[in-house]
């Protein structure tokens, strides 16, 4: 059924479910980056446990997204997102009361995977119930109401970890997860794509998750000392990188359709956005714990640190779009990485005695500058390289793109800090802070750089007839939501 007002009465009941689903999501990776001290502390768990509480869930969801979409399309859009916020929220609890480490990686991991059945089918709801002409406005909304939530979340998510505790940080979802449930139940109509049709690609989500698995555990490990099974993971992960190249040039309804990357444009965008996002999810991971561990800041602070970031991309990315259309994507994908990385070098001034106004805002503020130009032109242009009826293909591999980015980087960052890390959770995470900054920065810079190469300004006919980027308003800073109002996923 298609055919919904966003003013009447059940339109603005699918909104709010649709908000509510993603808003678990976004809350959630909100707060867990705010809570790890904490966790540490409560679970004793060291840095490479901390590492994994964020890499498990990203790693289920990175290798699972696409699939995701794929499962709604074919069973039905609501069922799966149901499914997937009763998962989402049964994981929460597991993660709620975990006894130690592995239990709350293990229920992480299972958080990953309910994210991966949920996130997909927030617009590709909208999408299906909402009449054409209303499609645009009920996407507005939805990233508006999401841009909020993402404002308030890490408020929420530091009042908790200083107040109730850190595992309320997860158990806030159940209430989310019941509400989300019940309306969608009662009020969302079922719909699927009669379309969809073929086998699921099992076969490359699997191993692309084990080779995704495997370097990152190779490179978590690796920052205590190299051994063998350092190097055994490495090889594992190598391996099943070339079978998933193998596995999707021969699947007749791949994952990962390779021959989206027959674009020039195309391919040098998600590198781009390999690197943005690298280098964003990077500095989040170190940014929350170096202003607890070193500066002494409350969780409520550090987790407001990067409001002003989420206010000006809320503000400011419709406009930043719209510049796009006038001037091309290449000159904001050149300028944007490099004020993010001048803004994450003003980082290096936060250690023992930061002052938040003078040391971390002018910072924040900076690199928001340089997000609202770089996120809206980067979605816009990984649309536009594709052909319209991929748009949803092109979209969801560059939203995986993204998150593998994070999950990398934040592997990868403490093993660049070298022997630091081994006493990272003491006096030593400054070392690693400094050491990741430079790092992120350069990550940027080298974004920067191959954009200004790479990147080309269509004429103005190609962007008459590009697909309206629907990252416009609230496009998060942990991934971006690329998911187009279109199908998710090959078929």
């Amino acid at each position: 059924m298609a055919g919904l007002t966003v003013t009447s009465g059940t339109g603005r009941w699918v909104l709010l479910t649709t908000v509510l689903g993603s808003g678990m999501t976004m809350l959630d990776g909100t707060v867990v980056n705010v809570a790890l001290p904490r966790i540490s502390r409560s679970l004793n768990a060291d840095l490479a446990s901390l590492q994994w509480v964020l890499n498990a869930y990203m790693l289920t969801l990175a290798g699972l997204i696409l699939l995701g979409g794929a499962l709604g399309d074919r069973y039905g859009r609501r069922r799966v997102f149901i499914i997937g916020a009763v998962w989402f929220s049964i994981a929460s609890l597991l993660c709620g009361v975990a006894v130690n480490a592995e239990m709350l990686i293990a229920a992480r991991a299972l958080q990953g995977i309910g994210g991966a059945l949920l996130m997909p089918g927030s617009l590709a709801i909208i999408q299906a119930t909402f009449a054409e002409d209303q499609r645009a406005r009920a996407i507005g909304a939805w990233s508006g109401l999401g841009g909020i939530a993402a404002a308030i979340g890490p408020f929420l998510g530091g009042w908790l970890v200083d107040g109730p505790g850190w595992r309320w940080a997860f158990l806030i979802n159940l209430p989310l997860g019941v509400i989300t449930v019940a309306v969608a139940a009662r009020h969302v109509p079922e719909n699927r794509d009669p379309g969809a049709h073929g086998r699921f690609d099992i076969a490359g989500a699997a191993v692309g998750a084990v080779s995704l698995g495997a370097i990152s555990y190779a490179l978590i490990r690796a920052a205590e000392g190299w051994s063998v099974t350092v190097a055994a993971a490495a090889v594992i992960g190598v391996v099943a990188a070339v079978g998933f190249v193998w596995l999707e040039r021969r699947e007749p309804n791949p994952m990962l359709p390779l021959s989206i990357f027959r674009s020039r444009q195309f391919s040098v965008v998600n590198v781009v956005t390999f690197g943005i996002y690298a280098a964003l999810s990077g500095i989040m991971f170190l940014l929350g714990m170096e202003l607890q561990l070193v500066a002494g800041f409350s969780a409520l602070v550090a987790g407001a640190a990067l409001v002003p970031l989420t206010i000006l991309m809320l503000l400011f990315s419709a406009r930043s779009g719209q510049l796009t259309e006038r001037i091309g994507p290449r000159i904001p994908l050149s300028v944007g990485p490099l004020i993010s990385a001048a803004g994450v070098l003003m980082m290096l001034r936060i250690g023992p005695s930061t002052n938040y106004w003078t040391d971390v805002l002018p910072a924040v503020l900076i690199l928001g500058v340089g997000m609202v130009l770089l996120v809206a032109p980067l979605t816009a242009t990984v649309l536009a390289a594709a052909p319209v009826e991929n748009a949803g293909v092109a979209s969801g591999v560059n939203n995986a793109v993204a998150r593998a980015a994070g999950l990398i980087a934040i592997a990868a960052l403490p093993l660049v800090a070298g022997s630091a890390a081994r006493n990272a959770l003491g006096s030593g995470f400054d070392i690693v802070f400094g050491r990741g900054v430079w790092v992120c920065a350069a990550l940027m810079a080298v974004s920067a750089v191959i954009s200004a190469v790479g990147v080309r300004n269509p004429d103005a006919a190609s962007r008459a007839k590009a697909p309206e980027p629907q990252c416009k308003v609230n496009c998060a800073a942990e991934a971006p939501p690329l998911e187009t109002a279109g199908p998710t996923h090959p078929r």
